[in-house]
């Protein structure tokens, strides 16, 4: 097992850290066991502390203007930079000539890349030839695995004893990963030992214990794989509540994310996602969210499961107005609605306690050799 951290990063995330193709580095500034967080790279924020730009409240990670800035940062704080990670997530994942250019430099500068890029760095000559000068790693970390690793369903999710929470979303970019992350940390404190299925690059990079990424691998092993990272959870570690982070959205005309891990994660119940405010699906201007009646049914209709609590993100909602727009969709939806990045996951903990408990009469009625 790989030791964390398993070096010093800094992240680049230019000209895109106020926006929603700053995910990966959003979540790598919020938490990560994987690296040691430096700085951010982004110039048009630069002087500004990352936790204060992203949450109100600063985590002492910098964001500076280049990288010859960060590097320099690196060596006066004493924990000489290890890795370059692309902390920009493009539509489609595409290699920008900008960003090009700035991971050429980063390798020049000895740093090792890790990219969640579907543009493979290590399948560009001149990007694979210079790390090999220079002696550094390069990880494609969207890279598919090999075939022969790949699992088919099999039914084996049935074994899993573990209460299963699934955390969708009405869009992507909309935070279902740290709500899931949020959810994970206030059930350990609340004494359920918990696991977290990470289902994209960033919760790789953040360091999951278990998970996939589930736009790098062929359509036909996806479920086999979600079924296999849930079960080995399980298998492994016997947690008392097994975490699924969503991608995407069920109805997202780009990323349709969330039928595999509906059909194939089997969750108990739905968790959702919502940004009140985003009237168009990110990225993709004239089209339209349903409305979130039309959201919850397509998820319940889908999973055969219930939707039990709303989860908001509360982009471009002053802080203030979040108790209100919380009230609103309770009002409108008969679900509870909470922001976990404001107000932690102690609601949402208590929302899932009885249906825990249930849980749990329910396997103790089942024979312990089936169990």
């Amino acid at each position: 097992m790989t030791a964390f951290p398993e070096g010093n990063a800094i992240v680049y995330c230019e000209a895109a850290f106020e926006t929603t193709n700053g995910k990966t580095a959003h979540g790598l500034t919020r938490r990560t066991k994987r690296y040691r967080i430096l700085s951010v790279i982004d110039s048009t924020v630069s002087s500004s502390d990352a936790g204060q730009v992203l949450n109100g409240q600063p985590n002492g990670i910098p964001i500076l203007a280049s990288l010859a800035e960060a590097l320099q940062h690196a060596l006066l704080s004493g924990n000489p930079a290890t890795h370059f990670i692309m902390g920009v997530t493009p539509d489609g994942g595409r290699l920008a000539p900008e960003h090009r250019y700035n991971i050429m430099e980063g390798i020049k500068a000895g740093l090792n890349v890790d990219s969640g890029l579907h543009d493979f760095l290590s399948d560009d000559p001149e990007i694979s030839e210079l790390a090999r000068q220079y002696g550094v790693q390069i990880r494609d970390v969207r890279k598919p695995p090999a075939l022969k690793d790949l699992h088919f369903f099999s039914g084996k999710i049935e074994e899993v004893t573990s209460f299963k929470v699934a955390v969708l979303g009405t869009d992507s970019a909309i935070g279902k990963r740290t709500t899931a992350w949020i959810l994970v940390e206030a059930l350990s404190r609340a004494g359920y030992k918990t696991e977290l299925i990470g289902t994209g690059q960033t919760s790789w990079m953040q360091g999951v214990g278990y998970g996939i990424i589930m736009d790098s691998m062929i359509n036909d092993f996806v479920a086999g794989e979600i079924e296999h990272a849930v079960w080995s959870a399980w298998y492994d570690a016997r947690p008392d509540i097994i975490i699924i982070e969503g991608q995407g959205g069920l109805l997202n005309p780009a990323y349709p994310g969330g039928f595999e891990i509906l059909a194939a994660g089997r969750p108990d119940v739905l968790l959702l996602q919502h940004a009140p405010s985003r009237i168009e699906y990110d990225s993709f201007p004239g089209y339209i969210i349903q409305p979130l009646s039309q959201q919850i049914q397509a998820l319940e209709i889908v999973s055969g499961k219930k939707v039990v609590a709303l989860t908001i993100n509360h982009e471009n909602i002053p802080l203030e107005k979040i108790p209100d727009t919380c009230k609103r969709l309770t009002d409108e939806t008969g679900l509870p609605a909470t922001d976990a990045l404001v107000q932690g996951g102690g609601e949402l903990v208590r929302i899932l306690a009885s249906l825990i408990q249930s849980h749990r009469k329910k396997l103790a009625k089942i024979p312990r050799k089936d169990r």
